[in-house]
């Protein structure tokens, strides 16, 4: 596929849009999903042996040592080590419970640990989650062992230590090389120790590197940015992911500290970006979707290509879709057809585990329209194409008069060239690509009864 920018649609389309990690989106899920729900969805999926397929695990570490004002994720700020060791100790306990109630180890072919930064954690502390983790789950033939790394706390030793622990993925968390800019959002970090943690990787034949860019950023400019992006390149990361800045600060409050003046202008951060894909492009990176570029020898440009790639909540992926259990605060798993997430701070998080209870905050059993538009929303975000007549047959239902409403939307962004129409389903266009969560939206049943879409983020 090739890369279109088309600046003029982009403008002309820009909205608020989901990510689409999920469907429904993780804003959708409700406290009406209890416990009692989450034992009944195990039960479900892993009640005979011919369901007990491999599954995905995620790991929340939330602890950093210090505060980027960017950020929106879950996290704790903290240099007590105390802090981390009991936390270690308490996922022991949730990953027992589950051990205890599906009457054994399940074999895994995906492991990822976010954060927070999951990097702050010791060699030692690493050693000891991943024995905890093989204590109670199968590894041995796990395709994926991945970890967000933040460079600044990270040793070449630690590389070393994630390899022996069977890791083979590392993404590395860079997001611009300009100091003035790094001061502004307080990340602080040289080129140097993010280099020598991807070479290391490197060196030790990680199956795949990825670099983190951030663009949108307060002090950035085009010319800023363009040292940023051929240094990036040079450093030759297998995946590279170019996020545009969400800036929400009603939602996430460190974001209050960053002086609104010195944000990029929406036609600035469009400067950012085409010039960031250009050179992308220029240096043989395929684009893969949304946000994501890789080497065309990667397995994310590979599964593009042959039609498998796939989405969950850490973006594309090359491993098909599979339940997922979440360990940790805030964390989020999908088991059969129902997504839970746990409680978000860590005071209910031990509390639920000292009463032997699984610390399920929240969640959502998916009806049946649920499932229809996750699978359309799934192949518009990892085919860019829909085929009307697979969905009508894989769920036994007349496409034209199930969806009579998103058709008619459908012959508005294929008149805007975002996609092109045909009787039998449609073909997103190269120039669209960008603009793909706005296409999956038009199947987003909750957009349609609600006018909240102002806590997403820019489509671009």
């Amino acid at each position: 596929m090739n890369i279109v920018f088309d600046r003029e649609l982009i403008e002309k389309c820009q909205k608020n849009a989901p990510r689409y990690t999920s469907y429904p989106t993780a804003d959708r899920f409700n406290s009406g999903f209890t416990l009692k729900d989450q034992l009944h969805q195990l039960e479900l999926a892993f009640g005979s042996a011919e369901l007990m397929v491999p599954i995905s695990l995620y790991i929340h570490i939330p602890f950093c040592n210090t505060l980027c004002l960017f950020c929106a994720c879950n996290k704790i700020i903290t240099n007590n080590r105390n802090n981390i060791v009991k936390y270690l100790d308490y996922l022991a306990l949730e990953m027992e419970l589950y051990f205890n109630l599906l009457g054994g180890k399940l074999n895994v072919v995906q492991l990822h640990f976010g954060g927070g930064s999951p990097s702050w954690m010791s060699i030692e502390e690493v050693n000891k989650v991943m024995a905890i983790t093989r204590r109670y789950f199968n590894l041995d033939n796990a395709k994926e062992v991945s970890m967000e790394i933040d460079p600044r706390h990270t040793t070449t030793e630690f590389i070393h230590a994630l390899k022996k622990n069977g890791f083979n993925r590392i993404s590395i968390g860079l997001q611009d090389l300009d100091p003035k800019v790094q001061k502004a959002v307080n990340r602080v970090q040289s080129f140097a120790s993010s280099n020598l943690i991807l070479e290391s990787a490197k060196s030790l034949d990680f199956q795949s590197t990825n670099i983190d860019l951030i663009y949108g950023l307060p002090l950035q400019s085009v010319d800023s940015f363009a040292t940023t992006i051929d240094t990036v390149i040079n450093m030759n990361p297998a995946r590279i992911a170019l996020f545009n800045y969400a800036h929400i600060p009603n939602l996430f409050m460190p974001q209050n500290r960053i002086n609104d003046a010195d944000l990029p202008t929406a036609s600035e951060k469009l400067d950012i970006l085409q010039m960031s894909v250009d050179k992308l492009s220029a240096a043989g990176y395929v684009f893969i979707g949304m946000d994501h570029f890789a080497h065309p020898d990667d397995e994310l440009a590979i599964a593009l290509k042959n039609g498998t790639l796939q989405r969950n909540f850490q973006g594309y992926s090359t491993i098909a879709d599979t339940n997922m259990l979440a360990f940790g605060v805030s964390s989020i798993g999908f088991i059969g057809d129902s997504y839970y997430q746990n409680t978000k701070d860590l005071d209910s998080y031990y509390q639920a585990l000292d009463n032997n209870e699984l610390p399920i905050m929240r969640g959502l059993i998916l009806n049946q329209d649920d499932i229809i538009r996750q699978s359309i929303i799934q192949d518009i975000m990892c085919q860019f194409a829909l085929d009307f007549n697979k969905i009508a047959k894989q769920f036994a239902l007349d496409f034209t008069n199930y969806f009579n409403s998103e058709l008619a939307e459908l012959k508005t962004i294929d008149n805007l060239g975002l996609i092109i129409l045909s009787d039998n389903g449609f073909k997103v266009t190269d120039k669209g690509r960008f603009l793909i969560r706005n296409v999956a939206m038009l199947f987003d049943k909750y957009l349609q009864t609600t006018e909240s879409i102002k806590n997403y983020s820019k489509a671009i």
